[in-house]
């Protein structure tokens, strides 16, 4: 199973939702560079949650929807249900995230706030409903369509809890604060949305990248209940019950990334493919990096014994390790595993045995990958420290390094769509 043997979706629906996506990653760039006073305090704080809500909707959702246009195909071996409708879903989910940006920058908790999220809940709306569609069409049902087909259902949960919140400002109706209902907001956008969607995605193109064949599904089946399990259950808890057993629901969620990453060690022992270029290697970092946030999750809970202010600057370092951290790792490592090849069948497939063309790995330089992923990685590293104990010079040189590595992503991410762009 490959790329070239699913009907690919248009270019039109793909491609601009990766142009989308970069310049987001750009802007968070940017404006992390600006948004040193933010870092070292409260987490609810207008600079923090514009800078995770481009994050997460302009870069790490925007690029999903436009990669699973393209991957559905190959993942389920059934075509896109409607580009149409993927092409509503993008305007829609543009849209609402710039007018989010705007509404949390300049705190204007009105009309633009109120306008964004119901942008927001209608993309993810024809999301689902597209989702939906094409899945239906399948015969073999697998474990990877219940990881994404559920993933789904989470996003648009996020999105209601996201509408909720933000009419409860002007109109406040919800019993608890609105730090209560952020918290049940994040987490489950980052393990019912985000999570499930990436192991589901990624238990079906890392292996295939690696050339590992016939794996155990085990694993996965068991990873995908104890993610939903510890995320149900801390739902639960968390809107009606209030005990003080969230950790371990936390735990289940954390053992359920655990299976994900013995899987994936698994490919990787079995690969027939021996030698792993610059897109893998950032993408096997990745896995590796979900340990992090498992460590930090138990670290700032409320059983553990700690200053209030050092739990909360732990506590948005356990946030910057996963949007930052594993999510952005996996998405800029597999950018040039998917983007690639996506250019190369709407501009080459169609000469192959007519005339000489390059592969998808001569369309991009892997040199400038490789120093993204040392600036990435030194980024990271920096900036974890540096808001962690509260270290100005630190937090300035790791968002400086971000936007580095944001600068050589998009390059070459530009470089790749405007070949995608031409034609022959």
């Amino acid at each position: 199973m490959n790329f070239i043997t699913a009907k690919p979706a248009p270019k039109s629906v793909v491609l601009p939702h990766f142009a989308f996506a970069a310049l987001s990653f750009l802007a968070l760039g940017i404006l992390l560079l600006f948004s040193e006073d933010a870092l070292v305090g409260h987490y609810f704080h207008p600079k923090l949650l514009t800078l995770t809500h481009v994050a997460v909707l302009g870069w790490a959702t925007m690029i999903i929807f436009g990669s699973l246009y393209q991957l559905l195909p190959v993942i389920l071996q059934v075509p896109l249900f409607s580009a149409k409708l993927a092409l509503f879903t993008f305007g829609f989910l543009a849209v609402g995230t710039l007018m989010l940006a705007y509404a949390f920058w300049t705190f204007s908790v009105g009309l633009p706030l109120y306008m964004a999220s119901c942008f927001l809940v209608i993309s993810f709306l024809l999301f689902n409903l597209n989702l939906f569609l094409t899945t239906r069409q399948t015969k073999n049902w697998t474990i990877e369509a219940d990881f994404i087909f559920t993933s789904g259902i989470w996003l648009l949960t996020t999105g209601v809890i996201g509408l909720l919140m933000a009419f409860n400002f002007s109109y406040p109706f919800l019993k608890e604060s609105h730090l209560h209902y952020l918290k049940l907001h994040a987490h489950v956008g980052m393990a019912g949305w985000f999570l499930l969607l990436i192991i589901g995605v990624g238990s079906k193109l890392l292996p295939m990248f690696l050339l590992t064949h016939k794996l155990p599904t085990k694993l996965l089946s068991g990873s995908y209940y104890l993610i939903n399990l510890g995320l149900l259950l801390f739902s639960v808890d968390h809107l009606f019950l209030h005990t003080p057993y969230q950790t371990i629901y936390a735990l289940a969620v954390g053992a359920g990334m655990l299976l994900f990453g013995c899987f994936v060690v698994q490919a990787y022992r079995h690969r027939v493919r021996k030698k792993v270029d610059a897109g893998m290697q950032q993408s096997l970092v990745a896995v590796a990096l979900m340990v992090l946030p498992i460590v930090l999750v138990v670290a700032v809970s409320e059983q553990a014994p700690m200053p209030e202010k050092t739990r909360l600057q732990w506590y948005l370092a356990y946030g910057i390790s996963i949007f930052l951290g594993f999510i952005s790792a996996l998405i800029l490592g597999q950018t040039y595993k998917t983007l690639p090849f996506i250019v190369w069948m709407h501009r080459y497939q169609h000469l192959v045995g007519k005339q000489a063309v390059p592969q998808p790995k001569d369309l991009y330089r892997e040199s400038w990958v490789r120093w993204q992923n040392i600036s990435y990685f030194l980024g990271l590293v920096t900036l974890l420290i540096g808001v962690a104990w509260v270290q100005p010079v630190l937090l300035k040189a790791g968002s400086g390094l971000f936007l580095l590595t944001a600068l050589i992503y998009n390059i070459n991410v530009f470089k790749l769509l405007s070949k995608g762009l031409k034609t022959n």
